[in-house]
């Protein structure tokens, strides 16, 4: 594979920057769209969550933003909060070497005025969802004319949730010599009918379209009684870490509290949450204090957790297309994975999609002595400040350290979100620290802390 040098284009402070995040050599999808886009050309490229598509939009986005004016240049849409979020990560990382470029998201569960205000002050690229996208322009809070980008990411997943109409009548109030580029896991037709009412002569790009082969174990179990087979799985292969799918937000629900009271560390994420909650439900899981994350396909596409043991459908996804985005949460980059799936008698039917491609389990192979619980040694302590009160990692590490007294080994993962931040401790040491941040302050500051649930 090339490494990002080979593209002479790229400023040499990107290049450091890439260094310093560990981008040594492109993926497949980055080494061919990048220098493509980088020449103007409208692209249409097929590529796997997970191989790096992100980085292949999101750096000549960064290259191209002209800093010294604050009208919006790139337009990127999500189908989820949660991926336009993990999009926005991701660009900030890489914009970091370019000094005053604004990154802005646009999604529900988020005050329409605050959002409008931050609007108001300027912003180079924007990323967000159909829906509050739409809502900003008739309400004339977003101008779009200045755009010279249009990014539509995972628009498979758009157009299976009703976007359709939405994107087109975006895009109709963008310049027309804009570039547009849409980036997709699977080609359907209304894909093909998409990419021709708004790409020009767009580059056709197909890189990792396939889950490579025996890089993830499919399994498929044929049950009478799903919850006693899960709780049998769950012994048998004692996973570190669990992603089960349900396919309503209330089985999601039901089945998380029926794991609880059985005393595993469990959390759901689904559709009724508000963003907050569902930021705090994917931090909770990614930090490892909850090892069981039971959710709706609100978290089949966008969610960036590297090393999920096990997925489980304790629900059958209605739709093929579905169902490889589910598995595709494990076994990604270089890992292997794991994709079990559940079904009565009567659905055998209706999921010959996966026993075709899966080995037939045996539940008479499977542990039945029930006593193995995925309890977590970690909980997460939240506090009261974020990125706007300028709370670093380090501030936070310094201040358990040296101030506190907590062992490097005790403290996992810290998540910093613009109002709050998230450390995964040890539970032997969380009550020290919560103790002791009632008079010890970070940075001259007094947060207030609380565990999370």
């Amino acid at each position: 594979m090339a490494h990002f040098h080979t593209i002479n284009t790229i400023p040499v402070s990107l290049l450091n920057r890439l260094d310093n995040l560990n981008y040594t050599q492109m993926t497949k999808i980055q080494e061919e769209s990048i220098p493509a886009i980088l020449e103007g050309r409208d692209l249409l490229a097929q590529s796997k969550t997970g191989s790096g598509k992100t980085v292949a939009f999101g750096l000549p986005a960064v290259i191209r933003t002209d800093t010294t004016h604050n009208r919006p240049q790139t337009l990127i849409i999500t189908p989820t909060r949660e991926l336009a979020e993990q999009v926005a990560t991701e660009l900030r990382k890489l914009a970091a070497c370019k000094a005053n470029l604004k990154i802005l998201t646009l999604y529900g569960g988020v005050p329409l005025r605050a959002q409008a205000d931050s609007l108001a002050k300027g912003a180079h690229i924007l990323l967000g969802t159909p829906g509050r996208i739409k809502d900003h322009l008739s309400k004339k809070t977003l101008q779009l004319n200045s755009i010279k980008c249009l990014i539509l990411d995972e628009a498979d997943k758009m157009l299976d949730m009703g976007f359709y109409d939405e994107i087109v009548s975006i895009a109709s109030t963008l310049p027309t010599s804009r570039q547009t580029l849409l980036f997709s896991a699977t080609f359907p037709p209304k894909i093909e009918d998409l990419s021709k009412k708004l790409l020009i002569d767009p580059l056709s790009i197909k890189v990792d379209t396939l889950q490579e082969i025996g890089k993830i174990d499919e399994v498929a179990y044929e049950t009478s009684d799903k919850f006693q087979t899960l709780i049998t799985l769950i012994d048998t292969l004692k996973p570190s870490s669990l992603l089960i799918f349900c396919n309503t937000k209330a089985d999601a629900v039901v089945l998380a509290e029926r794991l609880h009271t059985l005393s595993h560390s469990v959390i759901d994420l689904q559709g009724d949450l508000d963003q907050k909650a569902r930021t705090e439900s994917l931090i909770a899981f990614s930090n490892g204090s909850k090892r069981i994350l039971v959710a709706t396909d609100v978290a089949s596409r966008g969610l960036d957790i590297k090393e999920i043991a096990l997925v489980i459908n304790y629900d059958l996804p209605f739709k093929k297309e579905v169902y490889t985005h589910r598995i595709g949460r494990t076994g990604r980059a270089d890992a292997s994975g794991m994709a079990l799936s559940l079904y009565t008698p009567q659905e055998r039917a209706k999921c010959e999609y996966i026993t075709s491609r899966a080995r037939k389990g045996e539940l008479e192979a499977l542990c039945h002595e029930h006593h193995y619980t995925m309890v977590s040694e970690f909980d997460t302590l939240c506090l009261n400040g974020g990125k706007k009160t300028k709370l670093r990692k380090g501030d936070i590490l310094g201040t358990l350290c040296k101030e506190i007294g907590i062992d490097a080994v005790d403290i996992g993962k810290i998540d910093i979100t613009d109002h709050h931040a998230y450390i995964a401790l040890r539970r032997n040491v969380m009550e020290k620290v919560h103790n002791a941040l009632k008079n010890v302050k970070i940075k001259k500051k007094k947060y207030i802390s609380w565990r999370l649930h």
